[in-house]
């Protein structure tokens, strides 16, 4: 029986949480509090950037077609999710 949307999306943010508290808090500083932080959770590549667009754009530069979960420096919650064109 497949994922329902809901299951996929608990389990996106779950690893996209799991590859922020591994190596992006460790590689935050003061600066970067309350900034957009690019996740392709997926291969734990990141950016961070003030501006999402920036961030996101950095990212899918270096891994094109990554799943993206947009979350905030210093923060628990994510911003928002982003999938590629075409994806379900």
């Amino acid at each position: 029986m497949p994922a329902t949307p809901q299951a996929v999306l608990a389990e996106d943010e779950r690893r996209a949480v799991e590859v922020y508290e591994r190596l992006v808090r460790p590689a935050l500083r003061p600066e970067d509090e309350g900034k957009f932080v690019a996740v392709a959770f997926e291969t734990g590549d990141f950016e961070i950037d003030a501006d999402d667009h920036t961030a996101t754009d950095r990212l899918l530069a270096r891994r094109p077609g990554a799943r993206v979960w947009l979350m905030r420096a210093g923060r628990d919650t994510a911003a928002y999710r982003l999938r590629r064109a075409g994806a379900a």
